[in-house]
């Protein structure tokens, strides 16, 4: 993820030091229920939610929609909220050193159009997990969105 205009500014700013990352994902199931992971290809071989980094002037539910689509070619509606991501312990470092306390809403996502298709720049890879699966390597706070998405029952956790 290259920082661009808004967070390039603030970087100028504060360098490597600490920022909060507001950023939104999407929970998007198949038939089975199983949750799509996306790896990204920024060279930590992590897997993750589709979704990113908030725009100014932008609302969360917009947010979401944007990035899934860029990422990943398929268009969503946020149907529900499963939870808030803050906890410090989630803050990661990017390759280029910028540390980051992840802020991330997380949504129930329902697919109304599109063909999955990774833009194999961000994305290089995307595969349906399901409870029983062993989950490729994740971040802490994806670790924690994945167990949230298995048992979301309607009410959003906080984490």
């Amino acid at each position: 993820m290259g920082a661009t205009g808004y967070f390039a500014r603030l970087r100028e700013c504060v360098g490597h030091d600490p920022l909060f990352g507001l950023s939104a994902a999407a929970c998007i199931r198949d038939e089975e229920g199983r949750i799509l992971l996306l790896r990204r290809s920024d060279g930590d071989n992590l897997w993750g939610f589709p979704g990113g980094a908030m725009d100014l002037g932008e609302r969360a539910d917009e947010t979401v929609v944007r990035e899934v689509h860029e990422e990943i070619g398929l268009e969503v509606e946020p149907v529900a909220l499963i939870g808030v991501y803050s906890s410090p312990e989630y803050t990661f470092a990017y390759p280029n050193g910028d540390l980051v306390q992840p802020v991330t809403i997380f949504f129930e996502c329902r697919v109304v159009g599109g063909e999955l298709r990774p833009d194999m720049q961000e994305i290089i890879g995307a595969r349906y997990f399901g409870p029983a699966d062993e989950l490729p390597p994740l971040r802490p706070c994806c670790v924690a969105k994945a167990r949230d998405a298995f048992v979301f029952q309607g009410q959003a956790f906080f984490r």
